[in-house]
């Protein structure tokens, strides 16, 4: 039985991939700073990735470790991401871990990445430092009830009768379901195959910003929503606007729109080497995350 720790066990992926990896047979510890409020399955673990310490408590016998940490919703989340990979990357070495995955951004290495893209890769490469096997899974938007980048547009075309929308709305990404991410995590836990490799993981379709808004507001709506492009709105207006009509707060709004002008596509399909199986369409991945939502408002 292989023993997984989660980091983020209670975010909005790893509340997901805990009972993934569970069902898969693994022994899974859900990594929280707050474990006595824990009430999902798994075994609760203490530990903070500021704290060196507690992790080294955490990762105490943990054969692969899945690394679900970042800060976006803080003005110096370059310094603070940077940091506490030297810090898990230290510890899981010093405890034996045989193998990180981590969760990264699309994007192609040319100089032009945004500054949350430039810490994603900064952080692939220091997780690695201390000689533990790295595992990266690169991903556009994760289309899943709860996710910020889906949020954004799910309010969007909710709350507003038409949209004025920058020119990065014209951008290319491929959104990804959840549940092909957690597919993917779970899949690669302990495969040789995945050792210190980078992997590119994406939907079925390349969409612009604007036609995944498009789709989404066909399947919330049942209507198409009037679309009125400017040529000139900056990240931080963009930002204001985004926290004047979602919940999403200006600095994680700012931070993912600096990543929307850069096109994030997969060019690379081997995971599926790896982890066999079709990825889910963007339609079917929206559809999940409404029926998700409505059933947890019942709850």
């Amino acid at each position: 039985m292989t023993t997984v720790l989660v980091t983020g066990a209670t975010g909005f992926i790893g509340k997901r991939l805990v009972p993934a990896l569970i069902e898969d047979g693994h022994d899974v510890r859900a990594m929280t700073r707050r474990p006595e409020s824990y009430d999902g399955p798994g075994t609760p673990v203490g530990a903070d990735v500021g704290d060196p310490n507690s992790l080294r408590t955490a990762l105490d016998g943990v054969d692969v470790a899945i690394y679900l940490v970042h800060s976006l919703d803080d003005p110096d989340f370059e310094r603070k991401d940077a940091d506490a990979a030297r810090n898990f990357s230290a510890a899981a070495q010093q405890a034996g871990v045989r193998q990180i995955v981590y969760m990264g951004g699309l994007g192609a290495d040319d100089g032009h990445l945004s500054a949350h893209l430039r810490s994603r890769r900064e952080v692939e490469g220091l997780l690695a430092q201390d000689g533990v096997p790295v595992t990266v899974l690169r991903a556009a938007i994760v289309v899943g009830h709860g996710g910020i980048s889906w949020e954004i547009t799910r309010q969007l075309v909710k709350n507003l009768p038409a949209m004025i929308v920058p020119k990065w709305v014209n951008t290319r990404t491929q959104p990804i379901a959840l549940d092909d991410v957690t597919r993917y995590l779970a899949g690669v836990v302990g495969k040789e195959a995945a050792m210190g490799r980078v992997f590119e993981i994406g939907g079925t379709e390349q969409l612009t910003y604007l036609e995944m808004m498009e789709v989404a507001a066909e399947l919330i709506n049942g209507r198409k929503i009037p679309v009125v492009p400017v040529p000139v709105l900056t990240p931080r207006l963009s930002s204001y606007w985004l926290a004047l009509v979602t919940d999403v707060d200006a600095t994680t709004g700012r931070n993912l729109i600096d990543s929307m002008s850069t096109e994030v596509v997969v060019t690379d399909t081997s995971i599926r080497d790896v982890v066999p199986g079709e990825p889910l369409t963007y339609e079917e991945a929206v559809r999940r995350a409404l029926a998700e939502r409505k059933d947890s408002a019942k709850k």
